[in-house]
């Protein structure tokens, strides 16, 4: 549907806009994936067919892969002891910052990703756990094949 917006200027009406619904909506050639979902939707564009239920499990776990690196990235007790040089000077920071200061470290970047990666998986086997949604998508995967061998 292709419809002309107008602004008045003095006593005329001037088009100012075109909308058109089927441009909006077309995409180019290749494989997308669209999700829609309450308050918005995403599109991604030219993605390997093998990696679509990965892509759709990370939109739809995005919260529990949030949640998961948060916690991951909380800080915890060190496993290697502190010399009395380094004992000393973390008594010292915690007399400034507070006493549980002086026992905390940070995730890795590694562990956070893991963490997420695993969120990501575990998402992804509870969407494929179901057999209509198993069977679709190596429906939709057997399609891509084929598309490809006719290119």
């Amino acid at each position: 549907m292709k419809r002309m917006f107008y602004e008045k200027q003095g006593r005329r009406y001037i088009p100012v806009a075109e909308y058109d619904s089927d441009l909006l909506d077309s995409l180019p050639k290749g494989n997308h994936l669209v999700s829609v979902y309450p308050g918005g939707q995403s599109r991604r564009y030219n993605i390997d067919p093998a990696y679509a239920a990965m892509i759709a499990a990370g939109r739809v776990a995005q919260e529990a892969i949030t949640d998961a690196m948060r916690r991951a990235s909380e800080l915890k007790p060190r496993q290697t002891p502190l010399t009395p040089e380094q004992r000393a000077a973390w008594q010292r920071l915690a007399e400034s910052f507070g006493e549980d200061i002086c026992t905390l470290n940070g995730a890795s970047a590694y562990d956070i990703a893991e963490a997420g990666v695993t969120a990501m998986i575990t998402e992804a086997d509870k969407l494929l756990s179901n057999a209509t949604v198993r069977r679709a998508y190596e429906r939709f995967l057997m399609v891509c094949e084929l598309a490809k061998e006719q290119q």
